[in-house]
C-alpha cells in the first residue's frame, strides 16, 4: 500500500515560493562546486604516497600512520607536492632521499632545488608546514615517516567537522523538502554523511595505530560522496523538472501526527 500520509509542516519545493526556489538552486551549484574541488584536492593530497598513481587504502595508511619504507619527505613528493617541481628536479630530490640524503649532495645539487621550488611556502615562517631551509631542517623529514602527527590531526579535524556539517545541514534541508518514499530511506540518505564525517575523522586517529582501519576511512569518504550526490541531483531535478504526484498537489492538510 502507497504512504500517502504528510506531516503537517512538510512542503515540497513546488509549493515553495519560486525566490525561495531560486535561493536554494544558488546554494547547492555554489556547495556543489566547492563540493567537487574538495573532492579533487583530497584525491590530489593523498593519492601516490605509495609510489603508484591513484588514491588506495595504502595512500590512506601511509597519510595517518606513515611508513617504514619511506620518508616524510618522500611520501609528500610522492603525493601531494609532485607537481610543484619539474619532473627531472623531482626525480634527484626522490634519488637523493633514497640513497640515504647525504650532505655532500645536498650542497651540491639538492639545495638549488629546495631554494627555487620550496621555500616559498617552507621557510620556516608557517608553523604549519614542514621547514626546508637548510639542510639541519630537512634532516627532520628524511627520517622515517611516522604520518600526520597529532596536533596537525586535531587542528584538522575541528575544521573538518564544522565545515562538514554546515555543508550537510545545508543540503540536508534543501532536500528534506523532496518527495522521496519510503520515508525512512529519505532519512537514511539525510543522516548518511553526518555519520560518515564522524567515521571519517575518528578512523584518522584510529589509523596511525591500527592500519586497517584505513578502509572505513575510505568508505566513509565514499559513502559522503554519494549521498551528497543524492541530495543534490534529486533536490535540482524535483525543484524545476519532476512532475508532482497528483495525491501531493491535490493533498489536504494531513494528520499532524503523519511522518514525512
Amino acid at each position: 500500500m502507497a504512504d500517502h500520509s504528510f506531516h503537517r509542516l512538510y512542503r515540497h519545493f513546488q509549493e515553495l515560493p519560486i525566490s525561495m526556489r531560486v535561493l536554494f538552486t544558488g546554494a547547492l551549484l555554489v556547495v556543489g562546486l566547492g563540493y567537487l574541488f574538495a573532492a579533487l584536492y583530497v584525491f590530489a593530497a593523498h593519492s601516490g604516497a605509495d609510489g603508484r598513481p591513484g588514491l588506495s587504502v595504502e595512500d590512506i595508511k601511509i597519510t595517518y600512520s606513515g611508513s617504514a619504507e619511506t620518508t616524510q619527505l618522500e611520501s609528500a613528493l610522492q603525493g601531494p607536492m609532485s607537481g610543484m617541481l619539474p619532473q627531472k628536479d623531482l626525480a634527484a630530490m626522490l634519488d637523493w632521499i633514497r640513497e640515504g640524503a647525504a650532505k655532500r649532495i645536498y650542497t651540491v645539487k639538492i639545495e638549488t632545488i629546495i631554494a627555487d621550488n620550496c621555500l616559498s611556502c617552507h621557510d620556516g615562517s608557517n608553523p604549519h608546514l614542514s621547514n626546508l631551509d637548510g639542510f639541519e631542517n630537512i634532516q627532520s623529514v628524511v627520517a622515517v615517516d611516522t604520518g600526520a602527527d597529532l596536533f596537525t590531526l586535531v587542528r584538522v579535524s575541528h575544521i573538518h567537522l564544522f565545515g562538514l556539517t554546515f555543508i550537510f545541514f545545508i543540503v540536508g534541508f534543501i532536500f528534506s523538502h523532496s518527495y522521496v518514499r519510503p520515508v525512512w530511506l529519505k532519512s537514511v540518505v539525510i543522516a548518511t554523511p553526518f555519520a560518515g564525517v564522524i567515521s571519517d575523522v575518528l578512523g584518522w586517529y584510529v589509523t596511525k595505530i591500527f592500519t586497517p582501519f584505513a578502509w572505513v576511512v575510505l568508505i566513509a569518504g565514499i559513502f559522503n560522496g554519494l549521498s551528497f550526490a543524492i541530495m543534490w541531483v534529486v533536490s535540482m531535478y524535483q525543484m524545476w523538472i519532476y512532475k508532482v504526484p497528483e495525491h501531493v498537489r491535490t493533498r489536504h492538510q494531513g494528520d499532524p501526527d503523519a511522518t514525512d
